[in-house]
């Protein structure tokens, strides 16, 4: 028997640091090096100690385990230059696990802009990488400007406006910069309406979704978020509708495609493989492809004026006047921030749900579960 704090949401409180050391040690049980399993289960973790539970460790044993179990990821693979131009790089990723790959391509690319300025890293044969945001702010904690966006390979679910055939994914993208001593900024988003995971969420939770999130073949909007994964709903652009700027986010996305996977030469979504049946979802995520561009302020500058000047932009901005007190003024990353130092020293918060499954997953990998923060109720064992 377990005890653990549960708040009035019923959820259960797991400690911070037993979250990841679990994680990375069903990763070390299928063969990662102890060194990206302990990454990849950072980048895991963050995404539900920072309140983005669609990206967290609901995708453990629904889209990380199944990577393992067909074979469809390496986890010692080496990551391959096939081209390197000084301040740009292709990269093939081998079918590494993008829960580490990217933050490691990342490392490539501030490498290469501590040299140039500027660092860029083109990427093929990658897979899904959980919370962009995670990777692009590391790299704003130690001072540089990080970009990550990737496609979703040959995966295709969303439609292009007024198309009927479903050619692009979700094409997720960030961008991280520091705020001196605040937290960085660290915008991180889908060239959709929300990312799937949100959707997938409510379908769990057996909730119905906001209408705007998913639209059916005639572009009617839908609010139940089975549909998605039934392959009769579809995701609508950030945007909205052609008419309030859906023109923005489906631009958003093919900027993406364009240089996460033009570039790199890794699987696209629009292709005449999509042109099949009643125009709904087809592929799948294999063969992503990334952009991973750092900038170092001091290299390119040549000075370092660059931290007090984002400082003095990111206070001014948080100063301010709200027009709701109750409601301060802030930048992306902001909240998220918060989310994570409470998570790391009061535990990551978890439903009952979703801590059941990370009890499941436990046992059948043969590993401890984590610990549960101190409380007086209990938790069946």
């Amino acid at each position: 028997m377990q005890i653990s704090e549960v708040d009035t949401a019923g959820q259960v409180r797991v400690d911070h640091d037993e979250l990841i050391a679990f994680v990375a040690r069903i990763f070390t049980g299928r063969g990662l090096p102890a060194d990206r399993a302990r990454i990849a289960a950072d980048a895991l973790v963050y995404g539900d100690a920072a309140g983005l539970g669609s990206h967290g460790l609901a995708n453990l044993n629904k889209l990380y385990l199944p990577l393992f179990d067909d074979d469809r990821v390496d986890p010692a693979g080496e990551l391959a230059v096939t081209s390197d131009r000084g301040a740009a790089a292709v990269i093939d990723a081998a079918g590494t696990l993008g829960l580490w790959t990217a933050s490691a391509v990342l490392d490539n690319a501030a490498d290469r802009a501590q040299r140039y300025g500027v660092g860029v890293c083109f990427v093929r044969n990658a897979t899904h990488f959980g919370c962009a945001g995670y990777h692009t702010r590391e790299q704003a904690l130690r001072g540089r400007i990080a970009l990550l966006s990737s496609n979703c390979g040959a995966q295709r679910i969303a439609r292009p406006p007024g198309g009927r055939y479903a050619m692009l994914g979700t094409n997720p993208l960030s961008i991280a910069a520091p705020a001196g001593d605040a937290a960085p900024y660290v915008l991180d988003m889908s060239t959709t309406a929300v990312p799937t995971g949100k959707i997938r969420q409510a379908a769990r939770r057996g909730d119905p979704i906001p209408s705007g999130w998913l639209v059916d073949e005639s572009g009617a909007p839908l609010t139940d978020p089975t549909a998605l994964d039934r392959g009769d709903g579809f995701p609508t652009w950030l945007g909205g509708s052609p008419e309030t700027g859906a023109y923005k986010g489906y631009g958003l996305a093919l900027a993406v495609e364009v240089l996460s996977a033009l570039v790199s030469g890794a699987a696209l979504g629009p292709a005449p493989e999509a042109y099949t049946g009643s125009g709904g979802p087809t592929g799948r995520d294999d063969d992503i492809g990334y952009f991973a561009m750092v900038i170092d302020p001091g290299a390119a500058r040549g000075d370092s004026a660059m931290g007090p000047a984002a400082a003095g932009m990111f206070a001014t901005l948080r100063a301010c006047a709200p027009v709701d007190p109750a409601q301060p003024v802030g930048y992306p990353g902001l909240r998220e921030d918060e989310k994570l130092r409470a998570a790391r020293s009061d535990g990551v918060a978890m439903d009952f749900a979703l801590w059941d499954e990370v009890r499941k997953v436990a046992s059948a990998e043969g590993v401890e579960p984590p610990t549960l923060v101190s409380g007086s109720n209990e938790v069946g064992a």
